[in-house]
């Protein structure tokens, strides 16, 4: 935890402090653009608003824009911590906005505990934003605020901690019904908690059709009962007078269908599960440790439905299943409100969903072969890249059938495919690599582990299940290291190649030199060399790989590439049939990932080595289930002038359509064309890249393709990983020079999956 402390506060202060900030979305370079931008061209879209408010949405931000707006009362399960504090938390749920559904995001923390002051403030603030999330407030305010708004304001207003939690464990209690063949009109369902959540799960549930007289609610002092005289007025509205007023929750649990938690952690005992119905059902919410654990559960019965809010469990309630796409759906039809029936869309979307066949990536994402819906998915995973192009269209759709819609859409497949570009904004990749990881950690050797960053890197692998991590390096100096920094390196394998210390490690050494020699005695080796070399560490991690001590390894903290991937070479070698390894980078666009090579290894191809390049890096994009889009880049354009370099693309392009007829690839093309598709539409419509562009770019030699990747990841400051080697027989990978902790977590993540695949 105290690891978790401090780099928590390192990735909120690095850099740029906070999470989010205001980027310009128009050109600003020239005085002109100025100009326009401000005096005295900005008086044009103010006369033209001034004459019809609604031109907000044509000529300002308004209509992507979304306050998320708390007062800090309620921040997560930190309690009343005041409006600054819970600022971050704002800044995340602003993330996740942009992430998930491409909606900018002003956070706003109110330092107010009194409604009048707190609806007044958003009130005056309607101008601003296109809608209203509400976050972190406490009940019973949160409950009169959002009335209050929702009734005021001409914009949609939701408050998260009610209606997503609700949202999305409703669409989860439908499937789960339907799978255990039960009416819920006629379940008897028990909800332990009776805060904001709690009463709107369970309205939701009402509006679906379960019946008050069998909902039983309890809260810290009881069953909430017609008796008692301390419930405030939306605890009334489910006081049910069917049972005692004196009943338990063990009492009421007995024979029921349903518990829905959202209380504490550890409340609902074993045998109270054991109490209950025949197929039951049980949503255990609390975070971060649920009212019973799936271990407990899973061992109490074998009939139940179980989910919880947590990501390391079948079945998790998020509530990113939600808002994103239900503001995107309301947003994109400028409704005034987000209505009953809205949500009730949107929770019939999720259940549909869920059924439905799951892609390709969702499935690696989480290292199964085929997630079908069941009694372990019942709700659809946060990777699933189906849900912005679902919900929000039935969110919208239910706006504009109940007319709350002031901008409604005339054409359904256009709008689907407006939605499908914002998808490039979440780059899902990154987490589908190391979710997929995580379903079957690979040995990794680390062979820079004298570097603080590598042993940072080598803790966060470990503790987050992505690999199980070998370290080479001096032992007393990764000690020393980790002591230094508060590292945890408990459980995590050191060994001194250079230096072993047991007769374990020395007989290792000795095995590896003679295996080495055999393998290069006739390729400029003698015997002392060879006992030589393989101690260095490259040599020696190879080497672990190439006898399945290890899965794979990830090294070369260097600019000077070859003295990594020579000792691959010359321990492991390439795949058959490879004639040159390449390297590739991965770039986390505005685009979605981009793949680069060949940025790490080749001077200057050839014609027909551009080919083993550009199959390589198909094979190795197919591996994340994305389908690969090559565009063969150059100073000339299909044709439009000679040279080396363009000619060698050109043939290049000849051979790889003749070998891979099926293959999406076109070129030889200057590097603007593949993501200006109106431009290389109207000049080149015979373009196999004319409808997606390009996610593989294939360069011409080395120079181009290093000062592209280079200059690209400054400039945009965007993610990257690499370079991954393409080619070789088991995966070894590099790591650049200065690469941080992250960076190197995902070339780990990479190599990981990269084992998996290898060892099938």
């Amino acid at each position: 935890m105290k690891n978790l402390k401090e780099e928590a506060l390192n990735y909120h202060a690095k850099g740029r402090p906070g999470k989010i900030e205001v980027i310009p979305s128009k050109e600003t370079a020239t005085q002109h653009d100025l100009t326009l931008a401000y005096s005295p061209g900005v008086a044009e879209p103010c006369l033209a608003i001034a004459a019809d408010p609604e031109d907000a949405y044509k000529y300002t931000a308004k209509g992507n824009l979304v306050a998320v707006i708390s007062n800090g009362t309620a921040v997560l399960g930190l309690g009343d911590i005041g409006a600054v504090a819970g600022k971050p938390v704002m800044e995340g749920k602003g993330l996740l906005f942009k992430i998930y559904a491409d909606i900018d995001v002003f956070d706003i923390e109110l330092d107010t505990k009194d409604v009048d002051e707190f609806v007044r403030t958003v009130k005056i603030l309607e101008p601003t934003f296109g809608g209203i999330n509400l976050e972190d407030i406490s009940a019973p305010a949160c409950f009169e605020i959002e009335e209050r708004l929702k009734a005021e304001l001409n914009i949609p207003v939701m408050h998260d901690d009610q209606h997503g939690t609700a949202i999305i464990s409703a669409a989860a209690l439908i499937n789960a019904l339907e799978l255990v063949e039960k009416d819920i009109a006629k379940v008897k369902i028990i909800v332990n908690g009776a805060g904001a959540s709690a009463i709107s799960c369970t309205r939701l549930y009402h509006s679906l059709g379960a019946l008050k007289e069998n909902i039983f609610m309890f809260d810290s002092k009881g069953l909430i009962h017609p008796d008692r005289d301390n419930l405030d007025g939306k605890k009334q509205e489910f006081a049910n007078g069917t049972a005692p007023a004196s009943t338990t929750l063990a009492d009421a649990l007995v024979g029921a269908d349903v518990f829905i938690g959202l209380s504490r952690g550890n409340t609902l005992k074993k045998e109270m599960l054991a109490a209950m119905g025949a197929d039951c059902v049980v949503f255990a919410m609390a975070n971060p440790t649920p009212e019973i654990s799936y271990e407990d559960a899973t061992s109490t019965r074998t009939d139940l439905i179980f989910a919880t809010g947590r990501s390391d469990y079948p079945n998790q309630v998020n509530n990113v299943l939600g808002f994103p796409y239900i503001f995107r759906g309301a947003l994109d039809v400028r409704s005034k409100v987000i209505n009953e029936e809205m949500k009730l869309a949107a929770v019939r979307a999720l259940a549909d969903l869920a059924k439905k066949p799951v892609p390709d990536v969702v499935n690696m994402a989480y290292g199964k072969d085929n997630i079908v819906f069941g009694r372990e998915y019942i709700i659809p995973k946060p990777v699933d890249p189906r849900l912005l192009t679902t919900v929000a269209p039935a969110v919208a759709k239910a706006a504009m059938d109940t007319g709350v819609a002031k901008s409604p859409i005339t054409d359904w497949e256009a709008y689907e495919t407006h939605l499908s570009k914002r998808l490039g904004l979440d780059n899902t990749l990154t987490r589908v690599i190391i979710n997929k990881a995580k379903t079957d950690p690979k040995r990794v050797v680390l062979a820079d582990a004298e570097n603080l960053t590598v042993l940072k890197a080598a803790q966060q692998v470990k503790e987050e299940g992505i690999a199980i991590p070998i370290l080479l390096g001096s032992v007393e100096k990764i000690q020393q290291l980790a002591i230094e920094n508060q590292l945890n390196l408990e459980g995590i394998e050191i060994i001194n190649s250079h230096q072993p210390q047991t007769e374990t490690e020395q007989a290792r050494l000795q095995k590896f030199s003679e295996l080495f020699f055999n393998k290069r005695k006739r390729k400029g080796f003698n015997k002392i060399e060879a006992q030589e070399v393989i101690r260095r560490r490259n040599y020696f991690g190879c080497m672990m790989v190439e006898t399945g001590e290890a899965d794979a390894m990830v090294g070369g903290m260097t600019r000077n590439y070859p003295d990594t991937i020579r000792p691959a070479l010359q321990t492991i070698g390439r795949q058959k049939g490879v004639k040159k390894v390449s390297g590739m980078y991965i770039l986390m666009s505005r685009f979605g990932p981009l793949f680069l090579t060949d940025t790490s290894v080749n001077f200057n191809p050839t014609a027909e080595e551009i080919v083993e390049i550009a199959e390589l890096a198909a094979k190795e994009v197919e591996k994340f289930n994305i389908k690969p889009r090559i565009a063969l880049l150059t100073y000339s354009n299909f044709g439009s002038a000679d040279g080396d370099d363009a000619i060698k693309m050109r043939k290049a392009l000849g051979i790889l359509k003749e070998r891979n007829p099926e293959m999406i690839v076109d070129g030889e093309m200057q590097a603007h064309l593949p993501f200006n598709l109106d431009l290389l539409k109207e000049n080149h419509p015979f373009c196999d890249l004319v409808d997606d562009g390009a996610n593989v770019l294939v360069f011409p030699n080395l120079s181009a393709s290093n000062i592209a990747y280079n200059l690209v990841k400054e400039i945009a400051n965007i993610e990257k990983i690499g370079p991954v080697l393409l080619g070789l027989d088991k995966p070894i990978h590099l790591l650049q020079l200065g690469s941080t902790t992250r960076e190197i977590v995902n070339m780990v993540a990479i190599a990981v999956v990269d084992a998996q695949i290898n060892q099938r």
